[in-house]
């Protein structure tokens, strides 16, 4: 049976599942699995998909694709866009959109276990499929594993995935050590003493203590690292209030925390509680500040043996010229926990999905456009090819290298 890999990227597309909720893709996943012949388990990590493939004595190799969508309202304009809503795990109605290509990721992998599975006269070994949930919810890997993934299919040799990312179809980013930085999802809440907005002189104002903390924490990075040492510090969400002229008795911080090493992730956090609790301290606040930790997302890092040989695999089958460096990301995956807790070598790379035309002058400058949109935005919407022949191929070649030969 072949599928049409485009009408799936499409129809998934149009339909995309928030975390823990991939029960329409999931159930598209393990049939085309079974269909192939894959021994299949279904509900692994709440809604993941499992799908193993023996042919004979040999390596075993962990092909992995991630599932879920994003609360983002689509604004792409194509045909298939999504209008799909859904509850957040808030109990929220949200608009549901795959604004960072895991429908790409799917599509590849369906066609790469097609072709694996229609070439098992090339290779002996066992190749497992990874149909993973809730990578954007940051514990979708370690659920499964949890959830006894290794007591249901073997321990893999070495586990492969790649992540669209918004440089040219058909190119690749690979490279060895830390590919991606570790993530940290922080919410911090801060006391005052409520009052009449008239009589400032009353209370505690939250707010003004909130502002002044997400000032400081600027300063982390620009002035408690050393010029070597990257990392990222983002306040993406302050709340409190709900009225112009009451001062409210909170208000909330919602921190993004990327880093390289686990070090700098120590100091960092360190330096977040100590600054809040400084000028919580300053503003006479009644209460200390309440921390609260959310998902956290591991480093990424890629063996280096592993990695070179699907570099130059990559480059052999696609060419030099489309095989780049992207250096350490600052965006941040799951994927490590299943190499981590199978005590395996794992090998990560972006596959571009933008047509190559808006690169034009990157040849010149060295400098990918800043107005393509990235992963996350409600613009972001992969070409279809070559993105999906690349990404498919780029699966099964790197397979090849671990698979064994039939004697």
């Amino acid at each position: 049976m072949t599928i049409d890999l485009e009408e799936l990227y499409k129809d998934l597309h149009s339909n995309p599942e928030l975390s823990f909720q991939e029960v329409r893709t999931a159930g598209i996943a393990a049939q085309h699995l079974e269909n192939l012949g894959f021994t299949v388990h279904r509900n692994v990590g709440k809604t993941g998909v499992v799908g193993v493939l023996e042919n004979g004595a040999g390596p075993v190799v962990m092909l992995r694709a991630d599932m879920d969508g994003l609360p983002v309202k689509e604004a792409t304009g194509l045909d298939y866009a999504s209008t799909a809503v859904g509850v957040d795990h808030e109990g929220k109605d949200v608009p549901v959109m795959h604004a960072c290509g895991h429908d790409v990721h799917v599509s590849c992998l369906v066609g790469a276990v097609e072709a694996l599975a229609s070439q098992k006269q090339d290779w002996q070994g066992t190749l497992i499929a990874v149909f993973q949930p809730a990578e954007e919810w940051g514990g979708g890997a370690q659920t499964m594993v949890a959830d006894g993934l290794y007591g249901l299919v073997p321990k893999p040799d070495v586990v492969l995935g790649q992540h669209v990312a918004p440089f040219p179809a058909g190119w690749f980013g690979i490279r060895p050590g830390v590919t991606m930085a570790s993530a940290d999802s922080l919410n911090v809440t801060m006391h005052g003493r409520g009052g009449h907005g008239s009589r400032p002189e009353t209370t505690i104002d939250p707010v003004l203590m909130a502002a002044s903390a997400t000032v400081r924490l600027q300063g982390i990075v620009s002035r408690e690292l050393a010029a070597s040492d990257s990392a990222v510090v983002t306040v993406g969400q302050i709340h409190s209030g709900s009225k112009n002229n009451i001062i409210p008795e909170t208000a909330t911080l919602g921190l993004s925390i990327r880093t390289f090493s686990d070090p700098i992730r120590e100091k960092i956090l360190g330096s977040i509680e100590r600054i809040v609790r400084s000028e919580s301290t300053a503003s006479g606040s009644p209460k200390d500040p309440e921390f609260d930790y959310e998902e956290r997302f591991p480093l990424t890092v890629n063996d280096e043996s592993a990695t070179g040989k699907v570099t130059a695999a990559f480059r052999a089958k696609f060419g030099d010229a489309k095989i780049i460096d992207p250096g350490p990301v600052s965006g941040s995956e799951d994927v490590g926990e299943l190499a981590t807790a199978a005590g395996a070598p794992l090998v990560f790379w972006f596959l571009g999905g933008v047509d190559a035309s808006h690169f034009k002058d990157w040849a010149e400058t060295g400098r990918f456009p800043e107005d393509i949109p990235s992963n996350h935005s409600p613009y972001f919407a992969p070409i279809i090819q070559p993105t999906l022949a690349a990404g498919t191929e780029a699966l099964v070649t790197a397979a090849r290298e671990f698979l064994g030969s039939p004697k």
